[in-house]
């Protein structure tokens, strides 16, 4: 007996370790575990430079959790009873495999034209929602293959709890936030004027006393509703609560935080109203601390009040009273399911490769094209330091976060100018304003989307202006051949009491290290050529076709005030006279 236990003692470790560390085993952890990590890697860049994304760091480890909190109670796998059945079943099964691998097979497919485009276009928000699509089906598919339906209702909520890091499509964005700051800041307004305190609106900024005070995107309270959403879902998976109940958990979430941001407002302006409008930057960051935090604890009581309440239903956790008879002893994680079909090990293998030979093709059609690329002419600015109204302008804190620009500067001067006469003959001193900024972003994977975030068209009307024309592109000669592309932006800013109004001219251009030849110095690809500031398909297509990804990019933003108006097509004269003692050429190759 003691032989034969001898004997058996090396066959029983061979068991186990195949049957822990088989391929079959080992591949989807392997498989899976790529396809996520790449759809984090991809989103990470908006989580690194949008402050209002942030939390999505935090989102994947969420996911887990539940997912591993999913895995002690699961169902028992339903395919698995169904082979012991008749082979008529058998057909249904092999009908449903076939399906299976359809839905399997597009979805994989789908990853290499999302990975292409991500790679030229890591801003485009779409993009971000059909990779993450493409990753939670294939997901899902897995495990409703292993575990049936049973399996599939039950893990669908840790793997579409990822999409709450899912950066929102701009159209719905801008409006809600664009929306939420003006609220907040004409709540704000009449609220501390209620106390006695004299304001007055100016768009999204609150004139007091000292100073303005700004309503951004942090202030309006987007950033707390996303983090309150999450929040809501992430306490309600929790206590496993009913789908109403959760409805009703996150609608209290967010009313808390837009509450709370509410308050926030109220308390800065009053802030900067009563002491100093330095003391603004002071709390204006512990304010939005204190939110998050008011936000977690005010959810996790209101998931409590509303888990006492649950009734001891088992369908409220999710899970019908019949698979609760069936409901496996509770395993670690990493304990091989118990079943008799599922994914074969060559199917995993094949689309482990094809990410690996997505990845691989994607990075060198890039390669492949950037032998075909040109180094631009490499320009600067040379600053009017000899105008006695020169002075250089110190970037807030808040922009560097958010552009994180390699380089950076600002500055403002003023130009005399003369009014058209008036009826008398005589004409009137105009005192025209010109700021100027300039930043440089070095060869990287977001240079792009850092530098869409800072457009005229965007930072102009979250302080108050108003667009009134978009004269487009024009070609601008700065140097023998060489030119630059510049977007012209017309704004009107309203003035209290009958006063003329400010207008504002803004000249914008954005270029690029590196081109294709045949480009030439005149390529509107990287100059914003089409009616919106915002990338068409066409020119993201073209991006991708030419195999540009981002090579490092360069922003000047020229912006001439006037309190009096201006004839648009002298500025653009003025403006052109004015470019060539502006810009300096550092190389050309």
């Amino acid at each position: 007996m003691q032989d034969l236990a001898a004997t058996l003692a090396p066959a029983e470790t061979s068991l186990l370790s195949t049957r822990y560390f088989s391929a079959r085993f080992v591949l989807p952890f392997v498989f899976f575990g790529a396809l996520w990590f790449i759809l984090c890697r991809q989103l990470s860049g908006e989580w690194s430079v949008n402050e209002q994304y942030n939390y999505g760091w935090f989102v994947p480890f969420f996911a887990l959790y539940l997912f591993w909190l999913r895995w002690q109670d699961r169902p028992r796998p339903e395919i698995a009873i169904r082979l012991r059945r008749t082979k008529s079943l058998n057909r249904n099964n092999r009908a449903a495999a076939i399906i299976a691998a359809l839905i399997g097979l597009a979805a994989l497919l789908l990853l290499l034209p999302v990975r292409v485009f991500e790679i030229a276009n890591p801003e485009w928000r779409p993009l971000g929602w059909i990779h993450a699509a493409s990753v939670a089906a294939l997901t899902l598919l897995y495990l409703w293959c292993v575990g049936g339906r049973p399996w599939l209702r039950h893990f669908a909520f840790p793997v579409a709890f990822f999409f709450v890091a899912v950066p929102w499509v701009t159209p719905i964005e801008v409006p809600i936030i664009q929306g939420l700051m003006r609220i907040v800041a004409a709540v704000a307004a009449e609220t501390v004027t209620l106390f006695g305190i004299p304001t007055q609106l100016e768009g999204n900024l609150i004139r007091v006393s000292s100073g303005l005070v700004g309503v951004n995107e942090a202030c309006s309270g987007v950033r707390s509703l996303q983090t309150a959403l999450m929040i809501g879902l992430l306490f309600g998976e929790l206590k496993r609560l009913s789908i109403w109940r959760r409805i009703t958990l996150v609608a209290g979430a967010i009313a808390i935080a837009l509450g709370a941001n509410l308050c926030r407002a109220v308390f800065l302006v009053w802030v900067a109203a009563t002491r100093n409008i330095s003391e603004v930057n002071r709390w204006h960051e512990l304010a939005g601390y204190a939110i998050i935090a008011l936000v977690f604890v005010g959810t996790f009581g209101l998931a409590y009040l509303l888990g006492r309440k649950e009734p001891s239903d088992p369908a409220a956790a999710g899970v019908s009273p019949a698979t609760m008879k069936e409901l496996q002893p509770t395993r670690l994680p990493l304990q091989r399911p118990v079943v008799s079909w599922s994914v074969p090990a060559l199917w995993l293998a094949f689309a482990l490769c094809w990410i690996v030979a997505v990845e691989v093709g994607a990075h060198f059609w890039y390669r492949a094209h950037e032998r075909n690329l040109v180094v631009t002419t490499r320009w600067g600015v040379q600053w009017p330091e000899a105008s006695p109204s020169f002075r250089e302008l110190k970037i807030a804190e808040e922009v560097r976060r958010q552009l994180r620009f390699d380089q950076g500067h600002a500055a403002s001067w003023t130009l005399p100018a003369a009014n058209p006469p008036d009826a008398s003959g005589a004409s009137k001193p105009n005192t025209i304003i010109c700021l100027l900024y300039l930043f440089r972003w070095n060869p990287g994977r977001n240079s792009a989307l850092l530098a869409n975030l800072h457009r005229p068209d965007v930072c102009l009307p979250a302080i108050g202006w108003t667009q009134v024309a978009d004269r487009g592109v024009r070609n601008y000669p700065v140097a023998g051949s060489f030119t630059l592309s510049f977007r012209h932006f017309e704004f009107r800013h309203p003035t209290p009491e009958n006063s003329a109004p400010q207008i504002a001219h803004a000249f914008y251009c954005l270029s690029e290290d590196r081109m294709p030849a045949a480009a030439g110095p005149g390529s509107k690809l990287p100059q914003m050529a089409t009616a919106h500031s915002t990338w068409t398909r066409n020119e993201r297509i073209r991006q991708v076709l030419e195999g540009r990804r981002h090579l490092g990019q360069q922003v000047i933003e020229i912006i001439v005030l006037s309190r009096d108006p201006t004839d648009r097509d002298q500025v653009e004269a003025r403006f052109a006279r004015a470019l060539p003692q502006l810009i300096k050429i550092e190389s050309r190759k």
